[in-house]
């Protein structure tokens, strides 16, 4: 079942407690590691599992690190449908996900792209509510189709991908277009 709520402000610290052990696992293969996702956006509902950006020095080295994150628990999927990208994630006792990762190469568009569309989202609350209350609806009318819920999340997401990726290129400046 799809599951959307209310923003949790324990999200941020639980992000961190993660980032950490992930840092000790994968070493200095991790050039970064960010929150990103409706978690890491307090105006907004989300399904309650952390997504984490993971920027690497390549996607070589961090293959070489599968074992350390699968020892955390994690479950390494590879690029998992999107090329240049590594997915591991992290389900609890019960089955249910509770964080993933997603893993690129250091400053590639995907990860220009979370961190846009992250920061805009944090930027314009309205927005960030608004999102929410889709994400919402789409659980409710959706509870048990996952593709459904993604794709009726689409065209929003990219039209505000799109505007974030312009007003990260205007160095922050409202943009309505």
């Amino acid at each position: 079942m799809i599951l959307v709520v209310k923003h949790n402000p324990d999200w941020a610290r639980l992000f961190e407690q993660e980032a950490h052990r992930i840092r000790l696992a994968v070493g200095g293969t991790a050039v970064q590691i960010h929150h990103i996702g409706s978690t890491a956006i307090s105006h907004t509902k989300a399904k309650p599992v952390i997504d984490i950006l993971l920027e690497a020095t390549s996607l070589d080295s961090l293959d070489q690190k599968n074992q350390s994150l699968e020892a955390l628990g994690y479950e390494a999927k590879g690029e998992f449908g999107i090329p240049g990208r590594r997915y591991f994630r992290l389900d609890d006792a019960t089955g249910r996900r509770t964080h993933q990762i997603h893993a690129f190469e250091a400053g590639v568009q995907n990860v220009i792209r979370h961190i846009a569309f992250r920061d805009y989202m944090r930027a314009h609350p309205p927005i960030a509510v608004e999102y929410g209350e889709l994400k919402e609806r789409l659980a409710r009318e959706n509870p048990n189709d996952m593709e459904a819920y993604i794709d009726g999340k689409d065209s929003f997401v990219k039209e505000h991908e799109r505007r974030a990726l312009l007003w990260v290129g205007n160095d922050n400046e409202q943009t309505s277009a």
